[in-house]
């Protein structure tokens, strides 16, 4: 029997709480968080999408964005990228790791959004097996909705922080039932979640450039690219 989902906390974030100000606290997450990768490493980075019908707009404006997530990394020391996203019934995919902005967007292009329910709970299952074989330095995942086990996804979540792998959970808009469970997502796994509006291009950016800093290079990427960005400043500081 499938479980209930749970009501909404109590203390849930107040809706007069803007996208704007919670991506830039967000982006000032970081700081706590020690270096990544070793020293001549290439970072690890698990980049994980809802793809069900719901996305098709951000899965767009994803593809487009991908780039500037190597363009980040490169600055830096660069970044290794892995593909996941689930969609229709019950698949999910994992692409291989690659290093070229051009074999992430001809992946992307090629996957269109169905209709399906959420599979967070794989995702999370996916990212603590690959860095069981090989340290990944942060999964970012992207949705809208949850339609699991809270109480599963927190248990995987605790495993990732185990290894090591923090997850940023990026919410696109508002739903009352995915707002905490992402949370506690990114709680537990000691990452950090932050909320955007539907189709914010701008905003998606910041925080995919913001974290290809981190996978990149760590705290001081990060400390960098903050000060060329007010939201990654805000990032730093809600990883203390």
């Amino acid at each position: 029997m499938s479980k209930e989902r749970p009501p909404p906390p109590a203390d849930k974030t107040p809706a007069a709480v803007s996208p704007r100000s919670e991506i830039e606290s967000f982006l000032t997450q970081v700081k706590s968080l020690g270096p990544r990768s070793a020293p001549g490493q290439r970072g690890r980075l698990i980049f994980a999408l809802d793809a069900t019908m719901s996305r098709q707009p951000t899965w767009n404006t994803a593809r487009r964005l991908q780039g500037e997530m190597f363009k980040e990394a490169a600055n830096i020391g660069g970044l290794d990228i892995q593909l996941v996203y689930y969609r229709g019934l019950g698949e999910c995919r994992a692409s291989g790791w690659v290093s070229q902005p051009e074999k992430l967007a001809g992946l992307m292009e090629a996957i269109d959004c169905r209709g399906g329910h959420t599979q967070i709970e794989k995702i999370l299952g996916h990212a603590r097996r690959e860095t069981e074989a090989m340290k990944v330095q942060a999964l970012v995942f992207v949705g809208d909705a949850m339609e699991e086990s809270v109480d599963d996804l927190c248990k995987a979540a605790g495993e990732l922080a185990l290894l090591g792998v923090p997850v940023f959970m990026f919410q696109e808009g508002d739903d009352p039932v995915a707002e905490p469970a992402f949370r506690e997502i990114a709680r537990l796994s000691r990452g950090a979640y932050c909320r955007f509006a539907p189709g914010a291009a701008q905003e998606l950016a910041e925080l995919l450039r913001a974290v290809a800093a981190y996978a990149a290079g760590g705290l001081n990427a990060l400390s960098d690219a903050s000060r060329r960005s007010g939201a990654t400043q805000k990032l730093l500081q809600q990883l203390r």
